[in-house]
């Protein structure tokens, strides 16, 4: 769809900073994020809600934004949990049609933090935020390498 700016980012002709991206799902920090680390992971290919979307994709894209929470406890950010979130259509507060999972990482105690992250939704330090969690994905991938050796 070339209205739908996240099929724009996957073409390549926006701006994101990722984090991931395979042959089928792309995850990129979103740009209003209430924490820092707030990640988004979508399908490559354009659903607009979970109506449209193929249910193996659907299980593609949990499965990974589940490895992306879990990076998020082994990342600089030291998360200490995360919400994992989708907005399903304008009656849940769905702004862009396109499938996407939020993974927001949490830490304890944080409960003002957030609601003023919330209300706020200003970028951290892009780049670092964005090295923190690729290194997280690493961290995590070295952990399940040594547990199968």
């Amino acid at each position: 769809m070339s209205g739908c700016i996240f099929c724009r980012i996957v073409a390549g002709d926006a701006p994101a900073t990722k984090i991931y991206e395979d042959d089928a799902l792309l995850a990129f920090l979103d740009i209003r994020p209430i924490t820092r680390g707030h990640t988004l992971v979508i399908p490559k290919r354009h659903a607009t809600d979970l109506d449209e979307l193929d249910p193996a994709m659907g299980a593609q894209l949990f499965s990974f934004g589940h490895r992306l929470a879990k990076s998020m406890r082994r990342a600089g950010l030291a998360a200490d949990g995360a919400n994992l979130l989708i907005n399903d259509g304008k009656a849940a507060f769905q702004t862009v049609h396109h499938v996407h999972l939020h993974v927001i990482p949490r830490h304890h105690g944080d409960i003002l933090r957030f609601a003023k992250g919330f209300v706020l939704r200003r970028p951290h330090d892009t780049d670092r935020t964005a090295a923190a969690l690729r290194s997280g994905l690493d961290r995590l991938a070295d952990e399940e390498r040594e547990t199968t050796a």
